[in-house]
């Protein structure tokens, strides 16, 4: 749980508010205090709703059917104004963590305990349905565990069954990865009660396993995995509830069983009245009673004070209980941030005080101990090397400081180091995360507080679409590669058909970056593809390459990881084929070079970051000769993958923000398309934003640049780094252009060949 903000109302409806629970598309939602004592979850409409006569006749209708949901599985409504200036909702607070917290922190649930879960939220929908409700939002999420039995909460964007004329035709409603097909296909407003059914079985199979059922990443590639793939159920071995979760999963939602069905199907003992959580395993039931514990102390909580910037913070330990409360922070148990370090005792002056007395942080979100932890590592150098530049400037107005937090490339984690980013007022912008489940994930937090998000190595093809448009993905997306891979293989007299190998076990970078190279290549060339998909863990890939050869393939496309792509060079190294092969970069890993052997030589990689002298061990690209003599004199090394980018989208930042303290200083309108020497290396022609609203963009006493004002010049610059030129689309803020690289196995190593041909035309 979060304090309140300045603006947060003290209290609703007879309710004391004591801080933020979250927020959303629709509203925001608090913890509040009735005067008898009892705690209630409040969710407040955002006014751009509460102004649409459509929406309040929804509001009101869905408000009247969900007081008649009357299941001790589905969290009570307690209280309502449909009709005040700000409609607000209430109902019963439940102070366990969610299905989702639990899965992240402590994996998949054995069998008796998903089979516990389908019955109770069997009987939850049930009681949804027959209020004449269909929740369409049934995920992780939205499930809260306690020592008991779960509790179904949120129908935020339930319709009553008979009410769906109001419903902007084709309007996808609900959690991709855990809708039903005819809401994916976005025939949303038919969605009926089997729908509801569907959502339940792809969270059975997530509690199960650990992951959803047609996985993770970009919402088109979730939407049509959902439409014509089946689920994947591995890890699902009583046989049982794999059947059951397959009648669940249909497609067809008339062969889908009721809701009151699933209760008399699943043979499960339930918890019965003051059940001690034995229907869960030891380390989730003790998440459970430190969540309730922590509520024991709201009692002594003082009264609700709106603060402003001006009001002293609250005292530690308060904060510390208000985090707790929450269940995201740190104090609960595993999955704890690194240390944040902050530069600024470094023994050349490099981060002394600006004249000014000014000194603003970037943040740098990392995975600096998971499984990308040396592409973390990297970015986090490039943004080091970018501040020290920028504080070596005599003339500085300001002075940058790095704070740096690992999210270890866990999602869940990366919501947390979000979270603390954001709090955290001195922070002008953040540089990251790693991966792209990481960034999915922080992506609402960053987007609530307005602050500036620049990610160079998650390359997904879309993201949802937030509200403040805070989110720069300054890298090609996986759609933008293929484009260059088409070009290398296809625009050659020898090659007609290009054979797709897209390997699962590479997860979604793998499908995303074979599945566009798929869909390009008609559309760039006159050739032909012959696609394969594999499943994750395929360790024979020899009849594989057999039918894409069998299919005249005369060049191969490997989208997968380095393991697979070692596997795939041998099966092609055993054969006659003499053509061109090229894989994604994340397979171009020292452990490809180590299992292929001499299969190895010659494949070649397209890969999004340049080479400044360290990738391959030769000389760098043009330009970045300062920018690799400073690494090697502060890291002992080479700049490896990624770090040049990092140092360029610092710049980026640095030279934006010190636009904006200049404008501010002088009064006036900042720079207005005239390139300037940026601090950090390269130039800018970005312009200084005007219009932003005191509270968005206005600069703080200090000087400080509004975050919104901040997120409005970036996404109008332009700058000429070492390793491309940054330019963002206006619509979607990703990068503009195709730029990427080529690399080659040679002699057991990578050779960088320099960036990739584009087509003459």
């Amino acid at each position: 749980m979060d304090a309140l903000r300045p603006g947060d109302p003290a209290r609703i409806g007879g309710h004391r508010l004591l801080g933020r629970l979250g927020a959303g598309g629709m509203g925001v939602v608090y913890l509040g205090r009735t005067e008898a004592g009892a705690l209630a979850a409040i969710k407040v409409i955002l006014p751009e709703h509460a102004g649409d006569e459509d929406f309040r006749t929804r509001f009101r209708r869905e408000t009247e059917a969900a007081r008649q949901v009357d299941s001790p599985w589905a969290v009570p409504v307690t209280g309502a104004d449909t009709e005040s200036e700000t409609p607000w909702l209430a109902t019963e607070f439940v102070p366990g963590p969610t299905l989702s917290e639990v899965v992240a922190r402590c994996g998949p649930l054995p069998t008796r305990s998903v089979h516990v879960l389908g019955r109770l939220l069997s009987r939850a929908l049930t009681a949804v349905h027959g209020a004449g409700l269909v929740h369409r939002d049934v995920k992780p999420g939205n499930v809260l565990l306690t020592a008991d039995g779960p509790r179904l909460i949120d129908f935020g964007i339930a319709r009553a069954a008979e009410a769906t004329a109001l419903t902007a035709t084709g309007l996808v409603v609900g959690t991709p990865g855990f809708l039903p097909p005819e809401q994916a296909t976005g025939a949303g407003a038919g969605a009926g009660p089997e729908g509801d059914v569907f959502s339940l079985g792809c969270l059975l199979a997530y509690a199960a396993t650990g992951r959803p059922p047609f996985g993770s990443g970009a919402v088109d590639a979730l939407l049509y995995r959902t439409v014509h793939d089946e689920p994947d159920l591995a890890g699902v071995d009583d046989p049982a509830l794999r059947a059951l979760l397959g009648e669940c999963l249909a497609k067809d939602p008339a062969a889908r069983p009721a809701a009151a069905d699933l209760d008399t199907r699943i043979a499960e003992d339930v918890p019965g009245d003051g059940a001690s959580a034995d229907w869960l395993p030891e380390d989730v039931a003790r998440m459970i009673a430190e969540r309730s514990a922590a509520m024991l102390a709201l009692p002594d909580i003082e009264a609700t004070v709106n603060t402003s910037a001006t009001t002293p913070a609250p005292a530690p330990a308060r904060r510390r209980f208000l985090t707790l409360a929450a269940g995201g922070a740190v104090a609960l148990g595993a999955g704890t941030f690194a240390a944040v370090r902050l530069i600024g005792d470094e023994p050349d002056g490099r981060s002394g005080a600006s004249p000014a007395g000014r000194r603003w942080v970037i943040g740098v979100h990392a995975d600096l101990t998971g499984a990308q932890k040396a592409a973390g590592r990297a970015q986090e150098r490039g943004v080091r090397l970018a501040v020290d530049r920028f504080n070596s400037r005599t003339d500085k107005p300001f002075t940058l400081a790095v704070k740096v937090l690992d999210d270890g490339g866990d999602p869940a984690r990366s919501v947390r180091v979000a979270e603390e980013f954001a709090r955290d007022r001195d922070v002008l912008a953040v540089i990251g995360p790693t991966g792209d489940a990481a960034t999915g994930a922080a992506l609402p937090a960053y987007d609530e507080a307005v602050l500036p998000l620049l990610t160079v190595s998650s390359l997904q093809i879309s993201y949802p679409a937030r509200v403040n448009a805070a989110f720069f993905q300054a890298s090609p997306s996986y759609a933008a590669l293929s484009m260059p891979i088409v070009n290398r293989l296809l625009l050659r007299p020898d090659v007609e058909r290009l054979g797709v190998l897209i390997d699962r076990s590479g997860g979604q970078a793998a499908y995303q970056a074979g599945y566009a190279t798929n869909l390009m290549t008609p559309s760039l060339t006159t050739g032909t593809t012959h696609p394969r998909v594999v499943p994750a863990g395929t360790s024979d890939l020899g009849p594989v390459i057999a039918d894409l050869l069998g299919h005249r393939s005369d060049a191969l496309f490997y989208a997968g990881d380095a393991a697979g792509g070692a596997r795939a060079a041998r099966a092609l190294a055993a054969t006659p084929f003499k053509g061109p092969s090229m894989a994604q970069h994340t397979a171009m890993r020292p452990e490809f070079l180590e299992r292929a052997g001499e299969a190895a030589e010659g494949w070649e990689f397209i890969a999004p970051f340049t080479d400044a002298g360290g990738v391959s061990g030769e000389p760098g690209v043009p330009g970045a000769a300062d920018f690799v003599t400073a690494h090697r004199k502060r890291f002992g090394a080479a700049p490896a993958a990624w770090s040049a980018e990092a140092y360029d989208v610092t710049g980026l930042v640095a030279q934006e923000v010190a636009a904006l303290v200049g404008s501010a200083t002088k009064g006036g309108a900042g720079p207005t398309g005239s390139p300037t020497a940026t601090p950090s290396g390269g130039t800018s022609s970005g312009s200084t934003p005007s219009g932003d609203t005191p509270s968005a963009g206005t600069p703080s006493a200090d000087g400080r640049p509004g975050r919104a004002a901040l997120v409005a010049a970036i996404a109008a610059s332009r700058y000429e780094g070492i390793s491309r030129t940054y330019v963002f689309d206006e619509e979607r803020q990703q990068l503009v252009g195709q730029e990427a690289h080529l690399y080659r196995a040679e002699g057991g190593r990578y050779r960088y060949l320099g960036p990739a041909p584009k087509p003459k035309s």
